[in-house]
C-alpha cells in the first residue's frame, strides 16, 4: 500500500531506540511515535471543529448532531496503527502530513454518513498546519511527562531512598579530590542524590506548557475577515485551556518553542545530577564498596571470567551523554526562527523523542544497575581503619575549642604529605594540654565513629 510503513526488526533499524532498544523504549511509543504524533493531531483537529460548532457566532456551521459526535469521539477514542497508516497513505499524495490529516476526518466523516457540506468546509477552518502541530507537540510532551518520564523519575528517587534509610549508619570514607577525607555514610550520600533529583524533577514537572491557534502569522487574519463579530482572542484562549495547555497570546505563525527549551533544560540538569550520581556509583564499585549482585548466565568479560561490571552505570552515562547533547541543541535551536516562519524547527522537533528516548533508558539502566548493588561492609571498614589520618579535622577542632591557637598548623605538621598510624595520633593527643574529658573523647574516636549527623541526615531524606 502506498504510503505505508516498512516492516522494520531491530536487526535492520538504524536507531538503537528501535534496535538493541527497543524493548526498553516500548513505554515511549504511545507518546512520541509518528503514529502517535498524528492521533494527537487528529485529536486537535476534533476538538476545534467541536469547539467552532458550539459557538453562536460561528453562523456557517450548526451544532453537531448525536451521530457526529459518536464519530469524532471514536475516531480520538479509538485511534489505531491502521488508521495512522491510512494518513501516512494521504500523506504520500498530499506530500502534507497535516493536511493529511485533514483529509482523513474528511473520508472517515464520508465513511459513516455524518458528513455534510457545511461540515466539510469547517475541518481545519482558519488553522494553518502550526496550529495543529504545535499543540500536538505539546500534548505529546505533556502526556509522556505525566505519564512515563515523572513516574520513572520517581520511581529512581524511591529506590535511592529505600538504600539511604539501609544504609544510614553504615560509616564509609568519604574522598574529597580523591584523597581520605572526614567519614560519611553510604546512607547519606546516597540521599545526597535522593535530595538532588527530587528538586530536579519538581522543577521539570512545574515547567508550564504553552499552545496557539492564531493562524499564519498570529494575527488571527482569516478568522476575523470571515467572522468579524466573534472574539477570538478569548475563543483561542478556551480552546487552548480546554487542552489543558496554557495560552500563548503573542506568536508570529509558530508558537515560539521559549516553553519547550525550558522542559530541554530541565531535563538537563535533572540529567546531569543523574549522570553524577551514575559516576559516583560506578567509582564505590571499583573502590569496593558495592558488588554488583551477580545475576546467572551474565558474562562480565569475554576474556576475563571473574569480572562483574557496573555496566548499567556506564549504560546510562552513555545515554544521559547523548540525550544531554540532543537536549541542548534543542533548547539552543528551537526558540529561533527567521521572521514570521522557517521550517528548520520542523526537522528539529522531530528529534525530540530520540532525546527523552536515551534520556528514559538512562533512568532505566540506573534504576536497575542499583537494584543490583550489595554493599561490601568487610572492604568499607578496612578502608576507614587504614585511614586515621581523617581524624585530624576533630582534633585540631577540640584543639582550638580548648583554646589552642595554632591548633591546624600542628595538625598540619604532624599529618601533610605523612603516614599517620592510630598509635601516632594517640601519643599526639596524649601530649596534648586539654581537659581530661575533651582528650578522652579524642582517643576513644576512631573513622568509623566520626561521621558527626550523616546518619540522621540519611534517616531523614
Amino acid at each position: 500500500m502506498p504510503g505505508a510503513p516498512v516492516n522494520l526488526s531491530n536487526l535492520t533499524a538504524l536507531s538503537p531506540l528501535d534496535g538493541r532498544y527497543a524493548s526498553k523504549a516500548e513505554p515511549l511509543r504511545d507518546y512520541l511515535s509518528e503514529s502517535a504524533l498524528i492521533r494527537y493531531r487528529t485529536l486537535v483537529e476534533v476538538k476545534w471543529l467541536k469547539q467552532l460548532a458550539e459557538d453562536p457566532t460561528v453562523t456557517g456551521l450548526p451544532k453537531l448532531d448525536e451521530s457526529t459526535n459518536k464519530v469524532l469521539h471514536t475516531l480520538i477514542e479509538d485511534f489505531n496503527l491502521e488508521d495512522a497508516q491510512q494518513v501516512k497513505a494521504l500523506e504520500s499524495r498530499t506530500n502534507h502530513d497535516v493536511k493529511a490529516v485533514e483529509y482523513f476526518l474528511r473520508d472517515k466523516l464520508c465513511e459513516s454518513k455524518t458528513l455534510s457540506t457545511e461540515l466539510e468546509a469547517y475541518i481545519h477552518f482558519a488553522c494553518t498546519s502550526e496550529d495543529i502541530n504545535n499543540l500536538s507537540y505539546a500534548l505529546m510532551l505533556r502526556d509522556v511527562r505525566e505519564h512515563v518520564l515523572l513516574p520513572e523519575m520517581r520511581n529512581l528517587i524511591s529506590d535511592l531512598r529505600a538504600l539511604a534509610h539501609e544504609f544510614a549508619e553504615i560509616p564509609m570514607l568519604s574522598r574529597t579530590h580523591g584523597q581520605p577525607a572526614s567519614p560519611t555514610t553510604l546512607g547519606k550520600e546516597l540521599a545526597n542524590f535522593v535530595y538532588r533529583l527530587s528538586k530536579q524533577s519538581l522543577d521539570f514537572e512545574l515547567v508550564e506548557i504553552f499552545g496557539k491557534c492564531n493562524g499564519a502569522v498570529g494575527n488571527f487574519n482569516a478568522h476575523t475577515v470571515a467572522y468579524p463579530n466573534t472574539n477570538w482572542i478569548q475563543f483561542s484562549k478556551d480552546f487552548i485551556e480546554s487542552l489543558g495547555l496554557k495560552y500563548a497570546p503573542y506568536t508570529t505563525q509558530i508558537e515560539p518553542h521559549d516553553w519547550i527549551a525550558d522542559y530541554c533544560q530541565a531535563l538537563i540538569r535533572h540529567n546531569t545530577v543523574l549522570l553524577d550520581l551514575c559516576r559516583d556509583l560506578w567509582g564505590y564499585v571499583s573502590l569496593g564498596y558495592f558488588r554488583p549482585r551477580v545475576v546467572a548466565g551474565e558474562v562480565g568479560s569475554s576474556t576475563m571470567p571473574h569480572k562483574v561490571n557496573p555496566i548499567e552505570f556506564e549504560n546510562a552515562e552513555g545515554n544521559l551523554g547523548i540525550a544531554n547533547a540532543l537536549l541542548s541543541f534543542l533548547a539552543e535551536k528551537l526558540p529561533q526562527s527567521r521572521w514570521q516562519r522557517d521550517l528548520t524547527d520542523s526537522t528539529a522537533l522531530r528529534n525530540i523523542a530520540v532525546a527523552l528516548g536515551h534520556g528514559f533508558i538512562a533512568i532505566s539502566s540506573c534504576r536497575h544497575g542499583v537494584s543490583k548493588l550489595e554493599a561490601d561492609y568487610t572492604t568499607i571498614q578496612k578502608d576507614l581503619d587504614n585511614s586515621p589520618e581523617v581524624l585530624a579535622e576533630a582534633v585540631q577542632t577540640v584543639m582550638r575549642s580548648c583554646g589552642i591557637p595554632d591548633a591546624y598548623e600542628q595538625l598540619k605538621e604532624l599529618t601533610r604529605g605523612r603516614d599517620i598510624t592510630a598509635d601516632s595520633l594517640t601519643m599526639f593527643i596524649a601530649d596534648l594540654n586539654i581537659p581530661e574529658e575533651a582528650r578522652s573523647r579524642l582517643e576513644t574516636l576512631t573513622p568509623a565513629d566520626y561521621v558527626g549527623l550523616a546518619a540522621q541526615l540519611a534517616r531523614n531524606i
